[in-house]
């Protein structure tokens, strides 16, 4: 990825969680080494990803205690994050809509 937008909503949640840190900078890590192409590129990488509709992508995060909710635009290699949450708050969401 070129670009990953909205990386202050992952600061913000470290600010609460600090216990995810280091899962976090290593998905955000391999995500900008990344050339993922297409949604089938990142299954590669994060077999346990969920591949939603229009770009989305849910990443689990630390054992699948958190949920990433991420948009990609593969062509711009831009990455949106979306939601980043424990999975009770991953529940009460539209993961397709947020």
């Amino acid at each position: 990825m070129k670009r990953i937008f909205a990386k202050s909503t992952l600061r913000e949640y470290l600010e609460n969680h600090p216990d995810i840190e280091q899962y976090l900078k290593t998905w955000f890590d391999t995500a900008m080494s990344s050339d993922w192409k297409t949604p089938n590129d990142v299954k590669q990488t994060y077999a346990n990803a969920s591949i939603l509709k229009i770009g989305r992508i849910v990443f689990n995060i630390k054992g699948n205690s958190y949920r990433l909710i991420v948009k990609f635009n593969f062509e711009k290699q831009w990455a949106f994050i979306r939601f980043i949450g424990t999975h009770a708050e991953y529940d009460k969401i539209d993961s397709n809509t947020i």
